[in-house]
């Protein structure tokens, strides 16, 4: 099997995973990581391309939000169903594990790749997206407009400055800025009609 149709099927058993998923954690998602993926890797001539993509394709598959299971069960049933090599199975699963903003908070992934899918990742929690993604998670949760606010606080607004690669970092200003001018504009409605 070439890396295109590897790419493909890992496309294809995202969307039967997490194809009924409401919360932001859904195919839409992972193909936006995966792009943004793609996108910062092209600045990194270095990188494991193969690693890049099938990591950020399967970043949620074990999502502690959706899953209640260990050690990248799904992704490692995935990759070892398609005969990749325990080596680089390893490796993405790596990868996979230094995503998580929650569960990373304030570390940096050793291995480039790591770097660029974690950035991929959170930067689809920015900018229009990442309001858009704030409130289907927090409406899926039951959580008011006023809690899923906190969220810009305790995460949104923190990973301009957490970002790993120029090229993420370069993205991130502008999906910033728009978030800092939706919130102030939220917090005086709120306000007005309080």
């Amino acid at each position: 099997m070439n890396n295109e149709e590897l790419i493909t099927d890992a496309i294809e058993y995202v969307s039967e995973l997490l194809g009924k998923n409401a919360g932001g954690h859904d195919l839409s998602h992972s193909l936006r990581v995966y792009k943004n993926a793609i996108r910062i890797a092209e600045g990194e001539p270095d990188c494991d391309m193969l690693v890049v993509s099938l990591a950020s394709i399967l970043h949620d598959v074990d999502d502690h939000k959706i899953f209640e299971h260990e050690n990248n069960e799904n992704a490692r049933a995935f990759l070892n169903d398609k005969g990749v090599p325990s080596e680089l199975t390893e490796e993405i699963c790596r990868v996979i594990d230094s995503v998580s903003f929650s569960k990373n908070r304030g570390r940096r992934p050793e291995s480039l790749e790591g770097k660029i899918v974690q950035d991929a990742d959170r930067l689809d929690a920015l900018g229009a997206i990442g309001i858009a993604r704030t409130f289907a998670y927090g409406g899926e949760h039951g959580r008011s407009i006023e809690e899923s606010v906190r969220h810009f606080y305790d995460k949104l607004l923190l990973i301009k400055d957490e970002l790993n690669t120029d090229t993420a970092k370069a993205i991130a200003e502008e999906r910033h800025r728009f978030l800092e001018t939706f919130i102030a504009e939220l917090n005086d409605e709120i306000m007005a009609n309080g």
